[in-house]
């Protein structure tokens, strides 16, 4: 029974003592009278009725009221300091509220003075572990920054193809296949929705695990990027020594390894060149032959007139530069692809320039500015080598003309982009400016058998040197292709390269998980959880409003995955009201060319595939999902858990439970409230403190979970 339950009996059985003692009064007062007496009484009690009902009443509400303040204080306020205590030991860094009594607040003093004492122990204690744990960690951090940096891509599975690590690249692979791909790729996801699973189970079943052999195989994308997937296992420990003849594909595998390459570009410069190559060839053997049969004809009739030689000469001049002209056409088309082949790097412009900026003062004591640098624009090269001639042409400037001030710019003019390296003050001749092209390039006593017109064609560039005579300067401009549609992606892009080394990784998972079990029979500490969250145009989907911005992130083997996020804004179809732009921020101008929540739902519903969905007040947003079954055919039939229903069983005499009042109760910082994405973080981080308190009471599965909240009050809440 809650405590509001107990609270009303109470007064109920009070007041009705109340009444049973009024009347018992009554009838003794009444029972002792006689004859004149009883009838005075009588007659007194027929008047005065009302007036003692009345008297009762208030008396009654007197005694509730008293009831109630002797409840708050002397029963709440104890529960609920009992409440924050046991969230306490979950998040030693929060303290009780000192209320009620000054006998309560003693004890809550003194309380938090203990929990005090004892956080600084642990912290004390954990700081030695650290320092303890510091070879161990930096052999994880070895390993994480190997795993990240690998020009592969790398996904490793248990044996039930769950996946347990993957890195950067394998990320970057899969996450624009048909915008699913990152819904595909997560830790606790099976690999199977990459990878057809009779590709992997053939590669597997011909994998030899006592040699340590591998097995590849190719296959597409949707997007239809080429891959080609090695397949290795991961022996169980000591599956070498004891495996015997017996050993093999089936026996003694603890998981396996696919390491993935990205054929497509190798693939197109390959077939590029083939037809290339047979379409020189199909088109040269004509010519071939006409000057084959002129050469026999001169040879063979020498006593030709001179009218015959000179034609047959022409025919054979003819045919020789036609043969040419194919040769250089199939070169210059094929230089392309050469070109292709050589590893570029993409970057940002004005990361290469502060390169060069601090590269060029290091080596010739040259002061170097930056003037007019577009951050937005990227480019597509070989970094070290371009930066090698920009270092040698400053040196040159300084060696043989005493140039000790230049200045760097980086503009864009259309899809290219601009380099200039300026000076003030001396112009050379154009020879001159040749002369240093076509030297190998020497670069503080280092020297390189490249020159800049090498770096150049590696690079697909061009170079050349311009005069400025209105303002006394020069300089060389080096033209390079720009990089289009990355400025966009340019923070997701930085975010990636700085934050490389994520959680992509779980070897706990490594450990079988008993599935045969019922869903709802299952504990919560094994399953893979979705927490979601959702901004409006407003508070009622039965009337119209729309979602705007859906924003998600996972949560496997209790941890919250950080970079498995799902963000996307909506485009609601309607106009926005001017009073929710105040509470989310989201304008009109933002969701303009967001795609509609038609297109949007497919993809959300794959990212929370095989995952229980979390959110805080989750029948609002479930509201607005349920209303788009019927126009966009698709379901979120996945169980649900509210941290709004769970905080009322675990907190149920609190006052507040809405998100700010739990994450402070629970010690969660509050960051980027009212944006999807930073709602859903907070309440995975709240959600992630319950666990263990509903453990201690008893709630393991998720059927215990969903049964508890569905008893609280607040369940009856419906939009």
């Amino acid at each position: 029974m809650s405590s509001r339950a107990k609270l009303i009996a109470a007064a109920a059985v009070a007041c009705l003592y109340l009444l049973a003692v009024l009347l018992a009064a009554g009838f003794v007062l009444g029972s002792g009278l006689e004859g004149e007496e009883r009838a005075l009484f009588s007659a007194m009690l027929d008047r005065r009725l009302g007036v003692l009902l009345m008297i009762a009443l208030f008396a009654c509400v007197f005694l509730f009221l008293m009831l109630r303040a002797a409840h708050e204080f002397l029963v709440l306020m104890p529960a609920r300091a009992a409440e924050e205590a046991r969230a306490m030991l979950e998040e030693p860094a929060t303290r009780l509220t000192v209320q009620g009594s000054s006998e309560l607040q003693a004890l809550i003093v003194a309380v938090n003075r203990v929990a005090e004492q004892h956080h600084d122990l642990d912290e004390t204690i954990e700081a030695r572990i650290r320092i303890a744990n510091a070879s161990a960690e930096a052999d994880r951090n070895r390993f994480a920054v190997l795993m990240s940096e690998l020009a592969q891509g790398v996904i490793v599975c248990n044996p039930d193809g769950l996946v347990l690590l993957y890195n950067r690249r394998a990320r970057a692979l899969f996450a624009g296949s048909s915008g699913q791909g990152m819904a595909a790729l997560g830790l606790g996801r099976s690999i199977y929705g990459l990878f057809d699973r009779h590709l992997i189970a053939y590669a597997l079943e011909n994998i030899d695990v006592r040699r340590r052999n591998h097995r590849h195989f190719v296959t597409a994308t949707e997007s239809g990027r080429l891959l080609r997937v090695l397949v290795a296992p991961i022996p169980e420990a000591g599956a070498g020594a004891a495996g015997g003849a017996e050993a093999g594909a089936a026996h003694g595998i603890s998981g396996y390894m696919t390491m993935i390459e990205d054929m497509t570009e190798a693939f197109d410069s390959e077939s590029t060149r083939d037809q290339m190559l047979q379409e020189l060839t199909e088109s040269s053997r004509g010519p071939v032959g006409n000057l084959r049969a002129a050469a026999e004809t001169l040879h063979d009739y020498a006593d030709m007139s001179a009218e015959d030689h000179r034609r047959f000469l022409g025919v054979v001049r003819a045919e020789a530069e036609g043969l040419a002209d194919r040769i250089e056409a199939a070169a210059r088309k094929y230089a392309a692809v050469l070109k292709a082949r050589w590893p570029l790097e993409e970057m940002l412009g004005s990361d290469l320039l502060v390169a060069a900026r601090h590269r060029i003062a290091g080596r010739h004591s040259v002061e170097v500015s930056l003037e007019d640098v577009d951050p937005g624009t990227w480019i597509k090269v070989d970094g070290f080598s371009l930066l090698q001639a920009l270092t040698y042409f400053a040196g040159r400037l300084h060696d043989e003309y005493q140039i000790r001030d230049l200045s760097l710019r980086l503009t864009r003019d259309g899809e290219m982009a601009q380099i200039d390296l300026i000076w003030s003050g001396v112009f050379m001749s154009t020879e001159t400016v040749m002369t240093w092209e076509l030297d190998p390039m020497t670069v503080a006593g280092e020297s390189t058998p490249l020159t800049v017109r090498d770096v150049v064609a590696r690079n697909g560039a061009e170079v050349w040197f311009q005069r400025d005579h209105a303002s006394y300067r020069a300089y060389f401009r080096f033209l390079l292709p720009a990089v289009s549609g990355q400025a966009e992606n340019a923070p997701a892009a930085i975010a990636a390269m700085v934050d490389s080394r994520p959680e992509f990784y779980d070897f706990d998972l490594f450990k079988a998980e008993d599935t045969g079990l019922a869903l709802d029979d299952r504990l919560l500490a094994q399953l893979a959880y979705t927490v979601f969250d959702t901004e409006t145009t407003g508070l009622e989907p039965s009337a119209g409003d729309e979602i705007i911005q859906i924003g998600a992130v996972r949560i496997v083997n209790r941890r919250l995955l950080s970079h498995e996020t799902y963000e996307q804004l909506i485009d609601p179809q309607r106009s926005l009201p001017a009073q929710s732009v105040k509470i989310h921020g989201i304008t009109a101008e933002m969701l303009a060319g967001q795609p509609p929540i038609a297109k949007v739902l497919p993809v959300f519903r794959a990212f929370v595939a095989d995952t229980v969905l979390v959110a805080h007040n989750a029948a609002f947003d479930m509201r607005f999902l349920e209303l788009k079954e019927a126009s966009t055919g698709i379901r979120f039939d996945r169980p649900v858990l509210d941290t709004f229903l769970l905080s009322a069983v675990l907190f149920p005499n609190q006052e507040s439970h809405r998100l700010e009042a739990i994450a402070a109760r629970l010690g969660v910082s509050v960051l980027g409230r009212h944006t999807a994405v930073g709602d859903a973080i907070v309440t995975a981080e709240v959600f992630l403190k319950m666990l263990p308190l509903m453990q201690e009471r008893g709630i393991r599965t998720l059927g215990e979970a969903r049964e508890a909240s569905e008893k609280t009050y607040h369940a009856r809440i419906r939009y």
